[in-house]
């Protein structure tokens, strides 16, 4: 994944982009808000169904909600 080595990410220690609290998730998804790669960094987390950390700007639950709600749309279009 070339486009990793683009991520605003890069310039942090791991461990941000993994906080145990809310405070600092806030921290990472503000780094994440001007990164470059923001986009397929989030897509890679979804596709991948990482479950844990920040990507692309996202929190956990919000990907959850994200992928629930793209079944949810593909289900309606299906009908």
């Amino acid at each position: 994944m070339d486009w990793m080595a683009e991520g605003n990410c890069n310039n942090h220690p791991p461990a941000v982009f993994f906080p145990s609290d809310g405070v600092g998730v806030e921290v990472a998804k503000k780094i994440c808000a001007t990164c470059p790669v923001q986009e397929r960094c989030l897509e890679y987390a979804l596709a991948n169904r990482i479950d844990h950390g920040v990507w692309g700007g996202t929190s956990e639950r919000q990907r959850r909600r994200i992928l629930k709600s793209r079944r949810q749309l593909a289900d309606a279009t299906v009908d």
